[in-house]
């Protein structure tokens, strides 16, 4: 798969677990269950029409994740095809287990392969067309990945901080980050770009999890408030 780029005791004691303790065992299980559990049909064979629908003009996005919650604002106004792709795959839970895999220190969090490679292969050629960059890639923007021109589909980033330099790389933000940017900033850094992508995409989550085991992760992703006009 060619790479997504954005231009990372021995006494008897009763142990209380603390809300990241419980945080990571959830998605210790969410990783450890997710492979063996048939992915739905609106991941592996969703309906061309369903996919394309036209969606709300904005909505928020609840993530649970391994450090803590973060909510996202989507913004049609922003980018109208990018808002329609990510209402659908959050409507149908595509970023539940998936991984923070390149966390750059200052750069930005990227995630988006989902956790059984058949979900993510099914997604690979399901492009959306770049669209204008209306708004700047400043702090806590959350922006499509691609691997050229016109090959947006599942990959996402947040930025950490303000990276004007990919607004003219046709790198459009969707949403923000309207709540838990300091989960964000906490994201496992050590490994950095060591990941690799093809990897990810031939073995999905069962690869980061041996050989990445302390990266963060997606434990479930809803919409949970949406506007219209």
């Amino acid at each position: 798969m060619e790479t997504q780029v954005v231009p990372v005791p021995p006494h008897n004691i009763t142990f209380a677990l603390t809300m990241t303790s419980r945080l990571r065992l959830i998605a210790f299980l969410v990783l450890a269950i997710a492979p063996a559990t048939a992915p739905a049909q609106d991941l592996l064979k969703p309906d061309a029409a369903k996919v394309a629908a036209v969606g709300p003009d904005s909505f928020n996005v609840q993530i649970a994740t391994t450090k803590g919650e973060i909510v996202v604002r989507v913004r049609r106004g922003w980018s109208p095809k990018g808002a329609d792709r990510l209402y659908y795959l959050f409507n149908s839970h595509y970023y539940d287990g998936v991984v923070f895999y390149r966390v750059v220190q200052g750069f930005m969090a990227q995630f988006g392969f989902n956790g059984d490679p058949k979900v993510s292969a099914a997604w690979f050629n399901r492009t959306i067309p770049d669209e204008a960059v209306k708004v700047s890639n400043k702090r806590g923007t959350m922006s499509f990945a691609a691997r050229g021109p016109n090959t947006r589909t599942t990959q996402l980033f947040i930025n950490f901080g303000d990276n004007a330099q990919l607004d003219g790389m046709h790198f459009a933000p969707v949403a923000s980050v309207v709540s838990g940017m300091a989960v964000v900033d906490a994201l496992y850094k050590g490994y950095g770009e060591a990941p690799d992508q093809g990897m990810i995409s031939k073995d999905g989550n069962a690869y980061l999890k041996k050989a990445f085991p302390k990266l963060d992760a997606i434990i479930t992703a809803k919409v949970v408030k949406e506007w219209k006009k």
